[in-house]
């Protein structure tokens, strides 16, 4: 018994730490102008946030980033910007009027409102955390012996616990396909899922919840016709295929590119920037020849794991997750899901929609959306692969990633964002040693020759050690320190955010220094 109790004990004590990181993360963001609450002069917006000085320039780095490597590194795929608002038949048509739901439950006691389907995939989520348990727990013991594969597959208590979380799941994704609510309802009073407020079990009937924001466009409210604000960026690329297709003169295959806004209006939006109701993706659709798109599923689910993997961030905060339960419009799916201070969780879906919504479209608007292809000299209406991720998502793995909490050598303590350099909001701090003889204006100097390149800060207030500390706060990768010596050779320092190690360099070198270090590794 006692054995039990401490086992309890230690994994509360896991999960109050991590719950204790998500808060220190969310607080970090705010105090150093990543991320605000919106509206908080009138005590905010639920789920809506404002990215501040910092966050922004985080946020257009990943922006950026995910751009070179999707529409500037590639021959075949091109970028487009559609607009928010769309004709409402287009809704209608991709299934979102009649099938963008989520299964929404209410606690009597607590009268919170949940994603029925999202309180048992919590459960299943924390089996799936013990398995994660025993593994560590093996590893430990086994030492450089270790097999994980073969343990994960033999052992019974770990076998135990995957069956269950099968059977869950097919359960789940079973009802939710043949939109039988009461058995929805039936799994979580089974798993006795209680509510994490009120701790009650004392549920609602399970309904059906639209998603879509929408909105009247027109002078008058008779002549008003009902629009929505789009709940995803991919129609507008379906509906501008023809368009790009044609005068880019593209040749199957090919993509299409786009960053945009999207809004939903989430049952429960929560874990900070996690789930909002107005969010950024970054979405790709690309068109195939009718029977290869399961080889280019392949190359794109390989090519977008090795582009998470290019920022530097270790290998083990990502996992590919392939789904069970499969969207009408697919017919195969995974997510690369990252492990965020809340568990691993979806960052980006890669799809294979077949031809769904170009069809659908077709079947609409009454206008082919067909390619003739010379090379076998037939018409089709092509597939697609898609990838789309979350910018807002993005944005959050990198800061769970970034925080750092460390205890130096001397005894000392720093907070430090270790943001892979390439997208750092802030790519070097000109810091002069001394407010006076020179070095400010020598500083001024340099900064002025490094920010036609650069996101650069330019401070001169407060001890060295301080300023260092407050770039170290932000994840600036380099400092670049002048002092008496810069006067009479020519030399600074160039100091690393990560290893804390000092370099001496000319200063007419700083600049190509830079340049190597934050290249990108795409």
């Amino acid at each position: 018994m006692q054995k039990w109790v401490r086992k309890k004990i230690s994994y509360i004590c896991s999960m109050l730490n991590q719950e204790d990181l998500f808060k220190k993360i969310i607080s970090h963001a705010k105090e150093y102008g990543f991320v605000f609450p919106s509206s908080e002069i009138y005590d905010g917006l639920s789920a809506v946030y404002d990215y501040g000085q910092l966050g922004s320039e985080l946020k257009n780095n990943i922006k950026n980033y995910w751009w070179k490597a999707m529409v500037q590194y590639h021959t075949n795929i091109v970028g487009l910007d559609s607009a928010i608002f769309m004709h409402p038949t287009t809704w209608k048509a991709s299934g979102h009027v009649d099938a963008f739901n989520d299964p929404m439950i209410d606690n009597k006691d607590s009268k919170k409102r949940y994603r029925a389907d999202v309180l048992v995939e919590d459960y299943m989520a924390k089996i799936e955390a013990k398995i994660d348990k025993e593994v560590a727990k093996a590893e430990k013991r086994f030492g450089d012996s270790f097999d994980k594969e073969q343990f994960v597959s033999t052992n019974p208590r770990v076998t135990g616990y995957k069956e269950k979380i099968s059977a869950i799941g097919a359960r789940l994704y079973k009802s939710m396909e043949e939109n039988d609510l009461a058995d929805i309802k039936a799994l979580i009073e089974e798993l006795e899922i209680a509510c994490p407020i009120s701790g009650s079990r004392n549920w609602t009937d399970v309904r059906q919840f639209n998603l879509m924001f929408s909105t009247q466009m027109g002078s008058l409210s008779d002549d008003a016709n009902t629009i929505y604000l789009r709940p995803e960026t991919a129609q507008g690329i379906f509906v501008n295929y023809l368009n790009v297709q044609k005068t880019g003169r593209m040749k199957i295959p090919f993509g299409i590119a786009q960053i945009g806004k999207a809004f939903r209006n989430e049952i429960v939006a929560r874990q900070f920037i996690f789930r909002m109701r107005e969010f950024e993706q970054m979405e790709m659709q690309f068109f195939v020849r009718p029977g290869t798109e399961m080889e280019w599923y392949e190359y794109w689910k390989e090519t977008r794991v090795n582009w998470h993997k290019s920022l530097g961030i270790p290998e083990e905060n990502y996992r590919l997750h392939n789904h069970e339960k499969l969207a009408h419009y697919a017919n195969a799916a995974a997510d690369i899901e990252f492990k965020f201070p809340f568990g691993f969780k979806e960052l980006e879906g890669i799809h294979s929609r077949t031809d769904f919504d170009l069809s659908a479209h077709e079947k609409y608007s009454g206008k082919k959306l067909r390619y003739f292809d010379p090379e076998i000299n037939e018409s089709y209406v092509p597939y697609v692969v898609e990838t789309s991720i979350g910018v807002d998502r993005m944005f959050l793995s990198v800061l769970s990633y970034a925080y750092t909490e460390e205890k130096l050598d001397d005894g000392s303590e720093r907070v430090v964002m270790n943001i892979p350099p390439v997208i750092a909001p802030v790519k070097v701090a000109v810091l002069p040693l001394l407010k006076k003889d020179g070095l400010p204006e020598k500083g001024r100097e340099i900064f002025d020759a490094l920010k036609v390149d650069y996101m650069c800060q330019y401070d001169e207030k407060d001890a060295i050690g301080r300023r260092y500390r407050r770039q170290d706060a932000i994840g600036t990768p380099y400092c670049v320190t002048i002092d008496h010596q810069t006067l009479e050779d020519n030399t600074v320092t160039i100091r690393e955010r990560d290893t804390m190690k000092q370099d001496r360099v000319p200063v007419d070198q700083v600049a190509s220094i830079i340049a190597e270090r934050i290249r990108p590794q795409l």
